[in-house]
């Protein structure tokens, strides 16, 4: 068959192409020397939240103003670092030296230590206690998405914990996540705080200067900085308003922040609870369908940039997001989050040639977050003051939830969701 002379030429093109990709060389990439974990969270608001942030405080043995490792996971208030440092020069490494700015208030080291021994695995003793016995509940769960004050087509979804079907669950427990482990407390790994030196961050801390790391078999040299743009982000202030149509949340701009997420978890009628029976409500901020769940966390720039995209996160510039009414009650608890920029550094930089190994001395990974918790019956003075409206004194009292019934809630919620749904779905 007869081809033109650039029909030819394109079809010859194609047939190289694959075999010229497939020539290009895979850079050979090492594993650091010394490695160095930096977590800061800022948290603000009500009490802490049920979910996983509860649960990572609870494993480290977290109790109100304690400053143990783990409480940038706790969504206690406060300000808080966690610090890991391991290096492959030597395993048995236990105890380092973290050098901070003067601006941290902590200054000159923080002193790093590892644990003594691994942590216990449960069932590892025979004074385990009797495994808890866990009944599911029983109601429907409803998930509502997107801002607006109407509900959209389409919506909620409902799950019906009866008929337990799989394709159900399946369907409604969506929750994006991309939020990377990183190493804890272990033989070899020492971390900062510990039972050595356990400091709060002192008001008005800041972690901008230079920092460096130093102990047994890290390498020479581990020092870097850390800018203003990836410093401690201040405390979210955010406020809702129930008095329109919708359920208004705002809050104030923050320079730091490059993207936003609004989750809203509650029970429709907190008086089936008593009976295992209950009716959950969620409603997140984003475009698409998802409980928000993963999303109340640290989360890579790639995946922040791509669900920002998806509309899935608000955009760093936004400052409000109205939601249903039918899918934000009286009693229900909310988070607002503002992500802020992952860092990483590694020297050597990258080579640009692919020829060459990458082989770095050292890397580090610094994350960052601020969460506000909105309980029930944080409205009057507060909201109006960040509505920029004069609080009713009057109408501010009756918004007041009843301490018993908040409890009541926050219990409902927290068994409910973290031990029965948490649970039963990571034994999936």
């Amino acid at each position: 068959m007869y081809l033109p002379k650039h029909l030819a030429l394109a079809v010859s093109g194609l047939c190289v192409l694959p075999s010229a990709l497939a020539a290009q060389p895979v850079q050979k990439v090492k594993p650091p020397v010394s490695q160095a974990y930096i977590d800061l969270a800022t948290f603000s608001g009500g009490a802490p939240m049920p979910g996983a942030g509860g649960l990572m405080g609870s494993l480290f043995g977290a109790r109100n103003n304690d400053n143990t490792f783990g409480m940038t996971q706790t969504g206690s208030p406060g300000r808080w670092m966690d610090v890991t440092l391991l290096t492959r020069n030597n395993g048995k490494l236990k105890t380092a030296n973290h050098s901070v700015p003067a601006g941290s208030k902590l200054a000159p080291v923080l002193n790093l230590l590892a644990p003594e021994q691994a942590p216990v695995e449960a069932g590892d003793t025979q004074d385990s206690p009797e495994p808890v016995k866990f009944e599911m509940p029983k109601g429907k769960m409803y998930l509502y998405w997107g801002c607006g004050a109407e509900v959209r087509k389409g919506q909620p979804l409902v799950l019906d914990l009866a008929k337990m079907d799989p394709a159900q669950f399946n369907k409604f427990f969506q929750n994006r996540s991309a939020t990377s482990r990183v190493p804890g407390p272990a033989l070899g790994r020492p971390v900062w705080p510990n039972k050595i030196d356990a400091r709060r961050l002192p008001d008005g801390a800041s972690m901008v200067g230079e920092h460096g790391f130093a102990g047994d078999g890290v390498v020479d040299g581990f020092k870097f900085n850390i800018d203003a743009r990836h410093d401690l982000m201040p405390a979210v202030e955010a406020a809702r308003n129930d008095e329109g149509n919708g359920v208004l949340f705002k809050w104030k701009p923050m320079q730091q922040a490059s993207a936003w997420f609004v989750q809203a978890m509650g029970m429709r009628d907190t008086g089936k609870a008593e009976g295992n029976e209950m009716e959950m409500v969620y409603w997140t901020s984003s475009e698409l369908p998802d409980m928000g769940m993963g999303l109340v966390n640290y989360q890579p720039n790639g995946s922040i940039s791509k669900w920002q995209k998806e509309k899935v996160l608000l955009p760093a510039s936004a400052t409000e997001c109205m939601a249903p009414k039918e899918a934000v009650g009286a009693m229900s608890m909310s988070r607002v989050i503002a992500y802020g920029e992952e860092l990483n550094m590694a020297y050597p930089p990258r080579p640009k040639d692919p020829k060459i190994t990458w082989e770095p001395q050292w890397d580090v990974k610094v994350r960052l977050k601020s969460v506000a918790s909105l309980m029930p019956g944080m409205g009057g003075a507060m909201n109006a003051a960040m509505m920029g409206q004069e609080a009713a004194p009057e109408a501010s009292q009756e918004k007041q939830a009843p301490a018993s019934v908040t409890g009541t809630v926050k219990e409902a919620v927290t068994r409910g969701v973290v031990d029965s749904l948490v649970r039963g779905l990571f034994k999936r």
